[in-house]
Formats: C-alpha cells, structure tokens, sequence
C-alpha cells in the first residue's frame, strides 16, 4: 500500500494550486456582487498567482485514467459568463493575436469563465481525496493550463491592464485595433 504522506499529490505546491484555484472559483461564484472595478483588479492580482502555481504542479503519474471527470455544468459557466459579460459591457471584447498570429476578437466574460470552469474541475475531483482522483485532478488542471486556460488567463490579463490603465498608455497606441488594445 502507498505510503499517501510522501504522495506527490499532497504536496505544498498542489495544496497552493488548490487554495488560489478555490479563491479564485469562490469570487467569481460571487461575482454579481462586486462591482466591474473590483472584478477587475481582482483579476489583476490573482492571474499571476495561478499562473506561477500551475508552473509549480509537480508532474504526475496516472495509474486510474478512467477516474477522470468533469462538474461544471452549462448553466454554473452560463451563470459566470453572463454575469461577467454584463460586468464588463463594452470592455468585455478585446483583441489578442492566435497561433498564426492573426488578430482575433476574444471576450474577458469567456475567458474567465473558461478558467473557472477547468478550475472548479480541479477542485471538485482533487476534493474526491483518493490518491487516483487527485491524480488525475493534478495532471488534467496542468494539461488544460498549458493550452487552454494558461493562454486565457496571460490575454485576458494584458486586457485587464490595459483597461486599469487606460489613461497612462500613449494615445497613439489606441488608434489600430489590431494592435490587441481597445
């Protein structure tokens, strides 16, 4: 039998994933009740932090894949993106550039959502606390990070900043759309 105190996945690094993901989830299941600035900085401060902690998650083994699972439903991302959609009105679209480089419109609501749902995915099935489903807890949050949410979060962040920081960027910077600022 193993030995679960010496498991990877009760790691300090795991156990800091799991916090900032559960803060992260908890705000934005509440997030009618902040107002758009509140959002917004808050967004600021935590993406970093996610960031620098699905970085750190160490890699991991899978010995049961068939124990992975999805929660989130339709309707808890519905409720996310539209409260936030609603939030951000007309700041809620942005531009970002695709693999090809090509300038593509993205939305702050979809984006936020997106990362609250692959990290209420997370939590739900580590919160299953067998050494299998956080396994695979562990291994599905670091394999989603690398090309869904990882992406989402760094461009939804630059957009972020630039709204917070609107009127300190040269105004010449704002008259090309394509250059990804609004």
């Amino acid at each position: 039998m193993k030995d679960f105190s010496e498991s990877p996945t009760l790691s300090q690094a795991v156990l800091e994933m799991v916090t900032v993901a559960n803060e992260y989830c908890l705000f934005f299941e509440k997030a009618e009740s902040y107002d758009t600035l509140d959002i917004k900085s808050y967004f600021q401060k935590i993406a970093p932090l996610l960031y620098l902690k699905a970085t750190l998650l160490p890699l991991i083994e899978i010995d049961d894949p068939s124990v992975n699972e999805r929660f989130v439903t339709e309707e808890q991302w519905e409720y996310v993106f539209k409260t936030l959609r609603v939030k951000f009105g007309s700041h809620d679209t942005y531009y970002t550039h695709d693999h090809n480089f090509d300038s593509v419109q993205a939305s702050l609501a979809d984006n936020m959502a997106d990362i609250y749902q692959d990290l209420k995915d997370f939590i739900m099935l580590y919160q299953k606390n067998t050494e299998v489903a956080r396994q695979n807890a562990i291994a599905q949050c670091k394999d989603y990070f690398t090309w869904h949410w990882g992406p989402s979060l760094l461009n939804a962040l630059a957009a972020i900043h630039q709204l917070l920081y609107i009127e300190h960027i040269d105004p010449d910077l704002l008259k090309d759309e394509s250059d990804g600022l609004f």
